[in-house]
């Protein structure tokens, strides 16, 4: 189970930091990543923190968004600063089923709940 929390209302240009806590199973030797979706629009890549640590990030939030894993604690964080309009969205945490294997167009079998973020002019 993956459990999301840290969405609300900003402005623009402010900074928020979502989490995201996995109980059940341990994530330490899988990847982990963000993804959102905005009202009308298809789910998007934001980023992804594999078990080695290493880390991409989707076009849209390069050099604004960070993402963070805490191995110890089973979680994975996004920080988000200069957030815009356009990033209003409800963002997902996903955990992979895959031991020590990543690509880009592979699925996530496991979701969080979703926390919605909501930027504003």
């Amino acid at each position: 189970q993956l459990q999301a929390s840290g969405g609300g209302v900003v402005q623009a240009g402010d900074s928020l930091r979502l989490s995201c806590v996995a109980s059940g199973r341990s994530f330490s030797s899988n990847a982990m990543a963000w993804f959102r979706q905005a009202p009308g629009k298809e789910r998007e890549f934001v980023a992804v923190n594999t078990w080695t640590d290493r880390k991409s990030y989707g076009d849209s939030v390069k050099g604004r968004f960070a993402i963070s894993r805490d191995f110890a604690k089973n979680s994975v964080y996004l920080q988000m600063d200069s957030l815009k309009p356009e990033d209003t969205a409800i963002y997902y945490c996903a955990g992979s089923d895959r031991f020590r294997y990543y690509d880009d167009t592979m699925p996530f079998a496991y979701w969080g709940q979703g926390t919605l973020v909501t930027v504003s002019s």
